[in-house]
């Protein structure tokens, strides 16, 4: 018969989810000492016959193996992610439950000795724990600390910045959210003259604000609805506040707009007005159709020189595709590589050779940072400090350089058309469609979800290629002056 130390030792090895195993809501022990033995055996375990059931949450166990939601055998592992995230709420009670569960999960996936299963295993948990054996009623989580009136709005922003880095939302997003929040505070307290610390927010102040734009300040309809999601975020996320009716909110309109596109003889001046990397990187976008964000975001790996194929990771709708890798620039890029990576050598010598990874990568794969793959394409020419981590990295170049290379080149090109970097994407695939090629195709090469979307080119195609004959022209070639 199996002693009751060595049954504990074993289910310990085989079970425990990492090298600390949770005893109460409060405290933590290391799997092999010797010292807790007997209490585990004796406290925290029950042993009949072969079966362990631990005394964690014994409610929540039942409730699972009485409706069979998970096998048996997890449940008791189950009550323990269940136990840890209770103790993780009470320590950061100033976070809503929702963000309070997403920064758990994220501390677990930081820790190096906490598998990825078992991070989906604590998921599941609280999915089971929070919607089936609360019944969605999170309240119980913060008992003590109910939201009769908003903090400070400083704190709202620090809460707010939170949410969205909890959310993994990009540092651009983050910048874009909070001010738009700035502004809206800014609106509530000089314009309306509200203390919303005092009086609160509720959904007829995003409605007077929204119009307040529209009518005022008369932004554009994306710009309004950029502020939209910016405060529909801060509201439901972060404030939890759930807005009423919109309906009524005075929307700014938007008309059909066609895309600007240059001509190919317009393209040619624009190039000859331009040189060295900058030309490089305008006859990129316009040779393979890349929005501006991709371009500067194209790591090494993502020219594929042997395939003629750039790979476009994370795009929009995080949604990965592949584009043309011009001929014409195929040696030019291959050079400026091993420009890059001498650059990089020299970071690494340096202490240096960092870069930023998305999401939970750099977790995954810690040397990746500083693998050649990884480097951005274009690297920016200083080392920075990432704002968000506080490291010194390469980051890729910075988008407004090349803004104003293409405003620059437009200018002396002479070219009167609203031309920007996007326009060279446009006239990609305008001229696309202008060579016959299948618009499904250039729907794929573009990334666009709905075809309708590139659809909008072929309007532009028959504006330049099959412009009717003025009446005025048949006019005096009959009569002539």
């Amino acid at each position: 018969m199996f002693g009751i130390g060595f049954l504990t030792s074993t289910f310990l090895l085989l079970f425990t989810p990492s090298v600390y195993e949770f005893i109460d809501s409060n405290s933590y022990f290391p799997y092999n000492s010797i010292k807790y033995e007997l209490r585990i055996s004796l406290d925290f375990w029950q042993i009949q016959g072969l079966k362990v059931k631990n005394r964690v949450l014994p409610e929540f166990q039942d409730f699972l193996l009485s409706r069979s939601l998970v096998p048996e055998k997890n449940v008791s592992f189950y009550a323990h992610w269940v136990s840890k995230f209770l103790a993780f709420s009470n320590r950061n009670e100033e976070l809503l439950p929702d963000l309070r569960v997403e920064k758990f999960l994220n501390d677990l996936k930081s820790q190096k000795n906490i598998a990825d299963w078992q991070i989906k295993q604590a998921g599941d948990a609280l999915q089971l724990y929070i919607h089936h054996f609360l019944k969605g009623e999170t309240s119980i989580l913060s008992p003590d600390s109910p939201r009769k009136r908003l903090p400070d709005f400083s704190k709202i922003i620090a809460e707010m910045r939170q949410a969205i880095r909890i959310k993994h939302y990009s540092y651009r997003t983050e910048r874009s959210y909070l001010d738009w929040a700035e502004r809206f505070n800014d609106y509530i307290s000089n314009v309306k003259k509200r203390d919303v610390h005092t009086v609160g927010l509720d959904s007829n102040d995003v409605r007077d604000f929204l119009s307040y734009l529209a009518l005022i300040k008369r932004v554009s309809a994306s710009t309004q609805n950029q502020a939209f999601n910016a405060l529909l975020f801060l509201f439901r996320d972060v404030l939890k506040v759930e807005l009423g009716d919109l309906s009524k909110t005075v929307r700014a309109k938007r008309g059909q707009k066609l895309p600007v596109v240059l001509s190919p003889e317009e393209v040619q001046a624009l190039f000859k007005n331009v040189k060295g990397l900058n030309l490089l990187i305008l006859q990129l976008l316009y040779g393979s159709g890349l929005r501006l964000t991709e371009l500067a975001r194209l790591r090494a790996k993502d020219v594929d020189f042997a395939s003629d194929l750039i790979f476009v990771r994370g795009s929009k709708g995080d949604k990965d595709r592949t584009t043309i890798l011009p001929q014409t620039v195929k040696d030019k890029l291959k050079l400026h590589l091993d420009e890059v990576k001498i650059l990089h050598d020299k970071d690494l010598a340096e202490g240096h050779g960092e870069v930023y990874l998305p999401d939970a990568l750099e977790r995954k794969y810690p040397n990746a940072p500083k693998e050649w793959g990884w480097q951005y394409f274009f690297p920016s020419s200083k080392l920075s400090v990432d704002p968000r981590s506080g490291k010194i990295r390469r980051h890729h170049i910075s988008e407004k350089a090349i803004q104003n290379a293409v405003k620059e080149g437009v200018k002396k090109a002479g070219i009167v058309k609203q031309a920007s970097v996007h326009t060279l994407r446009h006239s990609f695939a305008t001229h696309l469609l202008m060579n016959g090629v299948n618009i499904r195709e250039i729907q794929n090469l573009l990334g666009h979800k709905h075809v309708e979307t590139t659809m909008i080119y072929t309007h532009v195609l028959r504006d330049v290629v099959s412009v009717p004959r003025s009446p005025l022209d048949n006019l005096y070639n009959k009569k002539p002056l």
